[in-house]
């Protein structure tokens, strides 16, 4: 006598549980990597506090260095041994493509160390799919490659941003100077044009120096600061001009018109250099062209005469 046992069946959850259930999983998935970047103050023991308090505010901006916060530290301290020649150019670099000034020199190359190391795995796999075990080392190479390109991007960044400075100082100056010339003082002149450039980087430029003015910094000290910070021959001769007739007296009026007018004519004695030298550039490529030119049209005849004196 065989005994068979029915199966148990069991009712399927009803689709409102399973979205429920779905639902709280993915809430609290997203509450916690909320949790784990959140910007969170660090304690004030033993540290100096305004480190700690540079540290609290970059967590603040840096999504990056809030995750990566552990790792990014690690690294700086090694690139403060590692790297101690390139920090300053760093720290220059930082400076003038504006970004955030909570960032030191071996933080900011640290950010660009670990950006390259985390595409490791994807070169590592793409390279050995194609060329086995020896893409491990092409995989290396590329990841070092991938770091030297970011940290050449916060250089071009930096170039970048100093050409729109010098597009828009002209302009910046001209109304200065006739903001003062119409009777208003040097302080009310400069918060009207950091006001009309405000999307702008000069006027951003401009704008931390009216800050540095109004915290009660002195007008030498606050301009020095700013040729600081972009580091350029340029604005150094502009901002020296400056600071020299501060020293000496002469009216702040006839200063700004003088260096507006030089900035125009440095930047069109710059777009003629640049024309002369885009002829120069465009030689080789032209010489290319017409050689091809030439094998395009000539080709045909050529083939033609060598298929004929074969046949024959």
């Amino acid at each position: 006598m065989s005994i068979t046992t029915a199966p148990l069946l069991i009712d399927p959850l009803p689709p409102v549980v399973i979205s429920l259930v779905v639902g709280l999983s993915v809430f609290v998935l997203a509450w916690t990597i909320f949790c784990s970047l959140a910007s969170k103050d660090a304690i004030q023991e033993g540290d100096w506090r305004y480190d700690v308090n540079r540290l609290n505010e970059l967590r603040r901006v840096s999504a990056f260095f809030r995750t990566f916060q552990p790792l990014v530290q690690a690294f700086a301290k090694f690139n403060r041994g590692a790297f101690p020649e390139q920090l300053p150019a760093i720290s220059r670099e930082i400076q003038a493509a504006g970004l955030s000034r909570f960032w030191t020199p071996e933080e900011f190359l640290a950010r660009i160390e670990i950006q390259a190391i985390l595409l490791l795995p994807v070169f590592v796999y793409t390279c050995t799919q194609f060329l086995g075990m020896p893409g491990i080392l092409l995989a290396i190479m590329i990841t070092v490659l991938c770091g030297y390109i970011l940290r050449r991007r916060l250089h071009h960044a930096a170039r970048y941003r100093l050409i729109l400075i010098k597009r828009r100082m002209p302009f910046v100056l001209d109304l200065i100077t006739l903001l003062m010339e119409a009777g208003s003082t040097f302080l009310a002149a400069l918060k009207e044009g950091v006001d009309e450039f405000r999307d702008h980087p000069v006027g951003v430029e401009f704008g931390r120096v009216l800050g540095e003015l109004n915290m009660g910094k002195g007008r030498t000290a606050a301009l020095e600061s700013m040729r600081d910070r972009l580091h350029d021959a340029e604005i150094t001769g502009i901002i020296g001009s400056i600071i020299q007739g501060e020293q000496l007296g002469t009216p702040l009026v006839g200063i700004f018109r003088t260096q507006a007018d030089v900035l125009r004519l440095k930047r069109s004695q710059r777009a003629e250099t640049l024309a002369g030298e885009a002829a120069v550039k465009m030689l080789l490529p032209g010489i290319l062209i017409m050689a091809s030119t030439v094998l395009v049209i000539l080709g045909p005849f050529l083939l033609g005469m060598i298929a004929s004196d074969i046949l024959n």
